[in-house]
């Protein structure tokens, strides 16, 4: 899969069809912009692929969380916040009523796994997750659940596997009654 986005939508993709049992997905590093920059061969004009034979699974083969699950995480072992650092702060929030993040999360944006649109090498993606390697339990949210799988793909790229909360920010504050913190 890919996109040019950074990722961001691709890595959505990846952990979806992963997440429904697919055993060979694959996220081109760079995307549309890489392939492009790199003088990659380009196809215009309509495209009719065959049809596939992929038939999602009932039951979810990635590990996922609630709201419950994420204050639990963030408590005991490391809750990845991917968004960007001014709404993390609490600073901006251009989509949901509340400001802020979830107490005791850390922040990990998105960015923070990209040098020059591709995904950083393991040994520096390796420092970016070095408090959520020693980790027993780790878990990550971003606004909707769509750019926090962009973490838990580079996650997977250090061979760590770590839980999505997929309603993530949106879903949080939804809830007047659950705490918000700021810096």
């Amino acid at each position: 899969v890919y996109d040019d986005w950074g990722g961001r939508a691709a890595t959505r993709a990846w952990w979806l069809l992963t997440d429904h049992g697919h055993a060979d997905v694959r996220v081109l590093d760079g995307g549309w912009s890489w392939w492009i920059r790199s003088g990659q061969d380009v196809e215009t004009g309509e495209a009719r692929p065959g049809e596939g034979d992929f038939a999602p699974a009932p039951v979810h083969h990635l590990p996922v969380v609630d709201a419950d699950g994420a204050a639990r995480v963030a408590r005991e072992g490391v809750l990845l916040d991917a968004r960007a650092p001014e709404r993390y702060r609490g600073e901006s929030e251009p989509v949901d009523p509340v400001a802020g993040h979830v107490p005791g999360a850390v922040n990990v944006p998105t960015a923070a796994n990209l040098d020059d649109g591709r995904f950083r090498p393991v040994a520096e993606l390796a420092e970016v997750y070095a408090r959520a390697q020693g980790a027993e339990e780790v878990a990550a949210y971003c606004g909707s659940g769509v750019t926090a799988t962009h973490d838990l793909f580079a996650l997977a790229l250090l061979g760590r596997r770590a839980a999505l909360y997929p309603a993530s920010w949106s879903g949080w504050v939804a809830d007047p009654g659950r705490p918000v913190e700021t810096m």
